[in-house]
């Protein structure tokens, strides 16, 4: 039984002795919790993410120069991105996933300088010049999310990832991200690894974004096909939605617009 299965089958404890069921439902959740349970899927994380679309006729020249710009990364002390490649959907090629943790950190003096002697050296500029040359679009956008310790174990071994994102309608944004977090109480209840959530900070028009982790296509296309028609309503209700069928609906009337992506791992 997960978490929230066990939640909803003691709420009538926490009604009738709320002292009781409290101390039930805490110890439900100490022994039930899932690795991926909701506390494992948001934080306040700093992340930059940055989705490139390469300029025509230079796919390969660009992924060489991203690959190179890593190392430059690394030499400069930051973390390098968790990065992915278009598959189906979007239109950009690449979707990287820089680690920041917060701003004073990231842009401490030490760190500022040891990574403008990089950036600035002749290699520098010269790869920051390919790059531009190599890219017909570029989008970037500062988002909170889980640890990069959490995010790396996300990524570990995981080769195939549904990625959306929404910018959503005026003043509905902290109803979008509950209605993502509803999502992800869904898939808890059925036994399903949740998403990661992003939350935006600032830049870009976007104000949310999840990643599903998955270890192929496959596994992706399973993971729907799974659960019958009830259980799937069931899971539903004990979210927080009126059926299973009204999860999409009711998403798309909180959106502005929204992006739909299919992405691999960059060998």
């Amino acid at each position: 039984m997960t978490f929230t299965a066990l939640s909803l089958w003691l709420m009538p404890w926490v009604r009738r002795t709320s002292f009781v069921g409290r101390v039930l439902l805490v110890t439900a959740a100490l022994v039930c919790m899932p690795v991926y349970a909701l506390g494992q899927t948001e934080g306040d994380y700093l992340y930059k993410v940055t989705v490139l679309r390469a300029a025509p006729g230079h796919f390969t020249d660009l992924l060489a120069a991203l690959q190179e710009s890593s190392r430059l990364d690394e030499e400069a002390g930051d973390e390098t991105a968790f990065w992915i490649r278009h598959s189906q959907g979007d239109q950009w090629d690449f979707m990287l996933i820089y680690p920041m943790g917060d701003f004073s950190s990231y842009y401490d003096t030490d760190r500022t300088t040891r990574r403008a002697a990089i950036w600035e050296s002749d290699r520098g500029r010269t790869l920051a010049k390919r790059l531009s040359a190599f890219t017909s679009y570029r989008d970037e956008w500062l988002s909170r999310s889980i640890s990069v310790e959490e995010m790396a174990r996300r990524f570990d071994r995981m080769g195939f990832f549904h990625v959306e994102m929404f910018a959503g309608l005026p003043g509905k944004r902290d109803e979008l991200l509950e209605q993502r977090r509803m999502e992800n109480r869904y898939y808890e209840y059925l036994g399903r690894q949740q998403n990661v959530i992003f939350a935006r900070e600032a830049g870009s028009n976007w104000d949310a974004m999840t990643i599903g982790f998955y270890e192929s296509l496959q596994a992706f296309a399973a993971s729907g096909a799974e659960h019958s028609a009830e259980e799937q309503d069931e899971a539903a209700r004990a979210a927080g939605f009126a059926n299973v069928g009204a999860i999409g609906p009711y998403l798309r009337s909180l959106l502005s617009h929204h992006h739909d992506t299919l992405c691999v791992r960059v060998q």
